[in-house]
């Protein structure tokens, strides 16, 4: 390929937020596609970390990437360049003298760190907070493509995010599995896996799975609903039940399951599954057992469609930035990949519709979700 004409000499890529898999599959489309027009490459470590923190990093907060660097990491889960879903550059935790913590903009002085060092555009690779760090980012002057990473699908203007294909095979093979186990022992299995305030893992996952209940954010439960699920099973001879429950899932008038909330950090969300299997023991006396997915939905080698996905949008991020595009999104629109301005993006959140077609055919298979 022939050097760009572009003034485009040196980018930087980040990733950041949870891992997920294909992450690296991105990082090797961007490079190579930048190398290709004669651009230099490099990976800011950690998120921005490694720009905001460069004290941290004995060989500094920069690595650049180059073919050798990238090849051979398309299949790998996680990132080579690390990640962080902590010290938000919008909402930077900083401790005084007192220890005391609290959130500061540290926004100015990552726009001047790009600055110092040369570079003149940034392609940020994470979830709806790293879109949102882009979006100020942009406006503020810097050249910045958005690629949206998530494997709980709840981004705007995209069909579908890497990542999340990955994780709803994972989930899926894990409930065949429990099937038999849970048949074994005729006991009902409560299995929760992650999503946050979006049900799309729990739903999809549940549907293929052949689970029994599934309980997603957007439908508050009613555990009375759930209860007579389980026992009409019983009664139709079905000695056992499968439930999976997303870890956003609240009871009707109540509210999430939360571990723990710290500053410049989301809330962890937990417990839910093991909430809803205690009062389902309580109400049935039938044996029930919790499995949290929890983190192994998030690692290991992306599918082809997730691989796939993420080529294309490295690539796709490369073409824009050639193109003079700055304050946008990457988004897949099939068969297109087409570009979202960053502000449609994280206007808000993607959560599931009640009337999807996925939730009427789960209703169709006679799949209970607690209303």
């Amino acid at each position: 390929m022939a050097p760009s004409t572009s003034n485009i000499r040196r980018i930087a890529l980040s990733t950041g937020g949870g891992d997920a898999p294909g992450l690296n599959a991105v990082l090797r489309a961007a490079t190579l596609s930048a190398i290709n027009r004669g651009w230099e490459v490099y990976g800011i470590r950690d998120g921005f970390n490694g720009l905001l923190l460069p004290e941290q990093y004995v060989e500094g907060g920069l690595t650049r990437l180059t073919r050798e660097r990238v090849r051979g990491i398309t299949h790998l889960g996680g990132t080579i360049i690390g990640t962080t879903n902590r010290n938000n550059p919008l909402r930077f935790p900083i401790r005084d003298e007192n220890g005391n913590v609290q959130e500061v903009d540290r926004s100015d002085e990552l726009v001047r760190a790009f600055r110092l060092h040369a570079l003149d555009a940034l392609i940020t690779i994470g979830g709806d907070g790293s879109m949102e760090i882009a979006n100020v980012l942009y406006k503020k002057g810097l050249r910045v493509i958005g690629v949206p990473k998530t494997i709980d699908n709840d981004l705007e203007r995209t069909v579908v995010t890497f990542g999340f294909d990955t994780a709803v095979a994972f989930a899926t093979e894990c409930l065949d599995r429990l099937h038999s186990t849970a048949a074994s022992h005729g006991r009902v299995i409560v299995v929760e896996v992650m999503g946050r305030y979006a049900g799309w893992i729990a739903l999809h996952a549940g549907v293929a799975g052949s689970a029994d209940v599934i309980l997603i954010p957007e439908i508050p439960y009613n555990l009375e609903s759930v209860v007579k699920k389980i026992q009409a099973r019983r009664e139709t001879g079905g000695s056992f039940a499968i439930v999976v429950v997303a870890e956003g899932a609240k009871p009707r008038g109540g509210s999430v399951a939360v571990l723990s909330k710290e500053i410049g950090h989301a809330e962890r969300l937990g417990g839910a599954g093991a909430r809803v299997a205690m009062e389902i023991e309580e109400a049935t006396g039938f044996e029930t057992r919790t499995v949290v997915l929890g983190h192994l939905l998030r690692g290991g080698t992306p599918t082809a469609t997730d691989r796939l996905t993420a080529l294309r949008f490295g690539a796709a991020a490369v073409r824009a930035l050639e193109e003079g595009h700055s304050g946008i999104m990457v988004a897949l629109a099939p068969p297109e990949v087409n570009y979202v301005p960053l502000d449609e993006a994280t206007c808000r959140m993607k959560t599931v519709p009640l009337n999807a077609d996925t939730v009427l055919t789960g209703r169709d298979l006679g799949i209970c979700f607690g209303d």
